[in-house]
């Protein structure tokens, strides 16, 4: 049997989300006030003002998913997953688009984005396809049926285009590693990347020196070892072709913004004025701040709108400056408390489908994190993608909000029990 108690559901996780979006809230008005409008003024047109009709609006999310029965989100976890993925199929025919991007649909004066939701849907997918197999993912037949649950919404998202949601769909390997999944994975997609960008930043023949070199050291220091013929030869001639193949790709894959974006990061172009000119400014920004911040409503860059789309992407910008290193400090240490607590608790799950949800949503707020800090700091080319709980948008708030609160709600289900 089970029981319903307000005090049995994790007060810590709902205590972080409370003052990730608290703090959220209170840069975005910072980041969006105008000047000239008078202070505190609730104008609907302000754009802190619509954050806050959509926090008070999350909360009756909150209230309605704590309120289901645990056994809903594992029981219709198929159907919600189909929703989602009909819901970015008719972006292609009833979709918005803005920013260039048909990523929204328009319903009578506001906009919503369905990726922003699909992340809890491949969440709750794979969670239910794992735990019916009631297995691990060594099996390549179950692999290959988890990772087209985790592509599809991704195949989806990329001809939007909208290349930065779909990277986050990377992050279903955390699960997937957590039950079974083989590390030579997360190796292969980690050498592909670091191959990728080192061609880009140095060239093909200085990366394929690198391989060789590597190879023959690898031969001298287990020439004792029996060892196959692909770690001498096979691999490295494989690895080789695609490093040969990175400008090609770069070239004829990669659209032109993203070809500039990974050529500021790279060093490779000097673009203060164009896609170059949101990094550098937020750099200002967050250097500017210090180590104690210019002060609330004291920031230069933001009061100044230097930084543009600094309410949403570059939201991080506006903590580093007005807040600076201790007030960003505290900020990182609020999102990794929060990442920390979700994987402790997931560990502690007394079934599968409760485990693999938790580890799915550490899993995405860690991506989004890293991401975002990186693409503001200037470590990462610009992607698109915004910080948990933080950056401005309703959809994105939403679906931040349902993702964690239905690990509330499965993990208040594992404490009910009596």
């Amino acid at each position: 049997m089970t029981k319903r108690s307000a005090g049995n559901f994790d007060w810590l996780l709902i205590i972080l989300f409370l003052a990730l979006v608290s703090i959220g809230w209170i840069n975005i008005y910072s980041a969006s006030l105008d000047p000239e409008v008078v202070s505190g003024s609730f104008d609907f047109a302000n754009l802190y003002t619509k954050q806050f009709v959509w926090i008070v609006l999350s909360f009756v999310l909150i209230v309605f998913i704590l309120f289901l029965d645990a056994k809903f989100f594992e029981r219709f976890a198929s159907v919600i997953y189909i929703c989602s993925l009909l819901s970015l199929l008719g972006l292609y025919v009833f979709g918005k688009e803005i920013s260039g991007a048909t990523s929204w649909y328009d319903l009578g004066g506001f906009s919503i984005q369905p990726s922003e939701f699909a992340k809890a849907a491949t969440a709750l997918a794979l969670a239910k396809y794992l735990s019916d197999i009631q297995t691990d993912v060594a099996s390549f037949q179950h692999q290959l049926r988890a990772f087209l649950i985790i592509a599809l919404p991704a195949i989806f998202i990329i001809p939007q285009p909208d290349p930065g949601s779909a990277i986050v769909y990377a992050a279903f390997f955390f699960p997937l590693y957590r039950e079974g999944l083989s590390g030579i994975y997360l190796i292969i997609g980690m050498s592909i990347i670091a191959l990728f960008v080192a061609t880009l930043a140095v060239g093909p023949l200085y990366v394929c020196g690198g391989i060789v070199l590597i190879t023959i050291g690898l031969f001298l220091l287990k020439r004792k070892k029996r060892a196959s013929a692909s770690m001498y030869f096979i691999l490295p001639i494989v690895c080789m072709g695609f490093v040969f193949s990175v400008n090609y790709i770069f070239q004829n894959v990669f659209e032109q913004r993203h070809r500039d974006r990974f050529n500021v990061v790279l060093g490779k172009e000097v673009d203060a004025k164009a896609i170059g000119y949101n990094t550098q400014q937020s750099e200002i920004a967050i250097g500017s701040g210090g180590w104690t911040g210019r002060g609330f409503l004291k920031g230069t860059q933001t009061t100044g709108n230097f930084v543009p789309e600094q309410h949403t992407d570059y939201i991080f910008s506006t903590v580093g400056e007005e807040w600076g290193f201790l007030g960003s400090t505290f900020v990182v240490f609020l999102f990794v408390a929060l990442m920390i607590r979700i994987i402790f608790l997931a560990e502690k799950q007394k079934n599968q489908f409760s485990r693999i949800y938790g580890y799915s949503v550490a899993g995405i707020l860690f991506i989004h994190f890293l991401i975002n800090i990186g693409m503001v700091t200037g470590i990462f080319p610009t992607v698109g993608i915004p910080l948990p709980f933080f950056s401005y948008g309703g959809s994105g708030l939403w679906g931040f909000t349902i993702l964690l609160f239905i690990f509330v709600r499965l993990d208040g289900n594992r404490l009910n029990e009596w």
